[in-house]
């Protein structure tokens, strides 16, 4: 039992639900909306949201410090769980149509990796949609991944692991950019 005891700080949001017969009390425990924190703005009007604890389990225990990113569009009331992999594929799309402005991207993430915001990212490095996901969305969703990374591998590489593998899919290196 000790090794599921967990210390630290939680926000509790009160739910009273009263035990009824299985059918019924099972739909009112299914009917419990998400809780999520809303961590980004999106200018089409989504939301860049956390969970935490996010599920992920080291040696059989839930890590404490791990949560997961999702992009929420509150009018068709979706959740996506992003992943690097479809951020890679959607960069490799982008690449074959513009080398030019992909480069512009991977060094505006380059900049929100090393500790810039997002929107500053979008200005200084004139980064423009061009197919896909919109550049914003990668930026902002990626500043929360590698948060997690960081959380995740405090002691490792944390978001260098994400950001290095992009850098040598493309073949750039850090002072390609620099």
């Amino acid at each position: 039992m000790v090794n599921k005891l967990f210390k630290y700080q939680v926000n509790l949001v009160p739910l009273k639900i009263d035990n009824t017969d299985r059918e019924v009390f099972r739909d009112s425990l299914n009917a419990i909306p998400y809780l999520l924190y809303e961590v980004e703005q999106l200018s089409t009007g989504e939301k860049i949201v956390i969970n935490k604890p996010g599920g992920k389990r080291n040696f059989g225990k839930l890590s404490r410090d791990d949560f997961m990113e999702f992009i929420y569009n509150s009018a068709e009331e979706s959740l996506w769980l992003i992943s690097h992999s479809e951020i890679l594929e959607d960069l490799i799309r982008k690449y074959k149509v513009e080398p030019a402005i992909t480069k512009q991207i991977i060094s505006a993430l380059l900049f929100v990796c090393t500790g810039g915001e997002s929107d500053e990212a979008i200005q200084q490095f004139h980064v423009s949609d061009i197919i896909g996901l919109p550049c914003e969305t990668i930026l902002k969703v990626y500043k929360w991944i590698w948060g997690q990374e960081d959380c995740n591998y405090p002691k490792g590489e944390g978001r260098w692991l994400s950001m290095n593998g992009i850098l040598e899919q493309f073949g750039i290196s850090r002072e390609d950019i620099d």
